[in-house]
């Protein structure tokens, strides 16, 4: 249902508030730039620190900006399954393709426990959706086996999955459903994520150099790995640099260096990125041909 590179968008502030017009000037940039689908409010969106109000007003500018162009893949994550399912619904209302729903975090619920907040979901709205599985932000983490009865139900239909363990990628391509979609989380194993089986990245590194990443996904969707590796050996000083300090902030930064004016405001308990980790920033964009 979703492939190639989908931006997870960052949440941009101006003095503590939801800007929209940055908004949505990176959502018609990142379509121009040929971005496959957007993800608002999720992770690196700072999801955690917005109010449902605010989480959702992101989520609908996002719909409304896009405008049928790409889909839109809503944050709908929640250690709260009943939160989760009033995500889920508002997106369903507001015209979304599909929730992407984060294991439940904090509550460290056991296999059966995340098995029935997803199963819950199912029941309470149609609405695909795309697991989350993040265990080193979660603690809690999505076994094969799990995703494997998740991917049963009927609107269950891939995952994100930033475990880091490559070999999971082969787990659920044996467990699951053809058209079960696999997605990477985790932007420097794209290239192997790809090659074991996987269709595409959820992207921290698509905010600032969405169309290098856009040409890396089309490069492995038609088999041509000689362009891949060419492509991602640019990309991957960026990848590792994003996260050179806690995220959002090394790419909102970034994004300040690409797009003039583009706000790098963060909601604590987020902080600015520290010297050495803006010089990496810096050091990687111009590797990529980003900046001169």
């Amino acid at each position: 249902m979703f492939s190639g590179s989908i931006p997870a968008l960052v949440t941009p502030f101006c003095d503590g508030a939801f800007s929209e017009k940055h908004f949505r000037a990176l959502i018609d940039w990142q379509i121009e730039q040929g971005s496959s689908a957007l993800v608002p409010a999720g992770t690196t969106g700072e999801a955690s620190t917005l109010s449902n109000a605010e989480h959702h007003r992101v989520i609908e500018v996002c719909i409304e900006q896009a405008a049928g162009r790409v889909p839109i893949i809503a944050g709908c994550g929640s250690n709260d399954t009943t939160n989760a399912i009033l995500h889920l619904n508002f997106s369903k209302k507001s015209g979304a393709a599909a929730g992407l729903v984060v294991a439940p975090y904090y509550n460290r619920p056991n296999q059966e426990g995340i098995y029935a907040h997803f199963h819950r979901m199912t029941e309470k709205n149609d609405l695909p959706i795309v697991l989350y599985n993040v265990p080193a932000r979660t603690v809690t983490d999505i076994k094969p086996e799990t995703v494997a009865a998740l991917a049963k139900l009927p609107t269950v239909i891939g995952i994100k999955d930033a475990s880091g363990d490559l070999s999971r990628v082969t787990d659920h391509r044996l467990a699951c459903p053809p058209d079960f979609c696999q997605l990477s989380g985790v932007d420097e194993l794209s290239l192997a994520f790809n090659a074991s089986g996987g269709v595409g990245c959820i992207s921290v590194t698509a905010n600032v150099a969405p169309k290098l990443c856009a040409e890396f996904q089309a490069a492995c969707a038609t088999g041509d790995y000689e362009l891949a590796r060419n492509l991602n050996d640019k990309l991957y000083p960026l990848h590792l640099a994003l996260f050179s300090d806690a995220s959002p902030g090394p790419i909102k930064y970034a994004l300040s260096r690409v797009i003039e004016g583009f706000p790098t405001e963060l909601r604590l308990p987020m902080t600015p990125p520290c010297e050495a980790s803006r010089r990496q920033v810096d050091a990687a964009l111009e590797n990529a041909g980003l900046i001169g």
